[in-house]
């Protein structure tokens, strides 16, 4: 775990599987150990819904994001854990925490570590620095030079 038990990311991926699928919950207990293994991991769990026997959750939690992506590469982790994360329901999974409340301490609200224009920016886009130009210092567009 991060400095100062600071979890920052939770992955939540769901599940529907067939009642007769006797094997799954023992591949979500590998997958599970696979994903323990690697640096940044904090804790996981593996639920069915009480009221529909289908619906399966695995949730674990991890340090921060890089930690959680970087262990997907891991070798271990593709060929126990991936093959169940295939089965997932189709969802974004991985929620950065901005406020928790343990027992035992204190509540804390935690600030994003998402970029401030995240919601705006799109894969190949370039970089712009606060004050317009993109950060390779090229003209940005409608701006001309002097």
């Amino acid at each position: 775990m991060a400095q100062g038990d600071d979890l920052i990311v939770l992955v939540v991926t769901r599940f529907s599987i067939a009642p007769d699928d006797d094997g799954f919950a023992a591949r979500a207990r590998a997958a599970l150990e696979a994903l323990a293994a690697r640096p940044g991991y904090g804790g996981g769990r593996i639920a069915r819904a009480v009221d529909d026997p289908a619906s399966w959750l695995l949730t674990t939690e991890w340090d921060d994001i890089g930690s959680y992506r970087r262990s997907l590469g891991n070798f271990e982790v593709k060929m126990v854990a991936t093959p169940l994360l295939a089965q997932a329901i189709g969802e974004p999974s991985a929620y950065e925490v901005l406020y928790d409340d343990v027992p035992g301490r204190a509540a804390r609200i935690k600030v994003s570590d998402r970029a401030l224009d995240a919601a705006r920016a799109r894969v190949g886009d370039r970089r712009t620095p606060a004050g317009g130009a993109p950060a390779d210092g090229a003209l940005a567009p409608g701006r001309e030079s002097d």
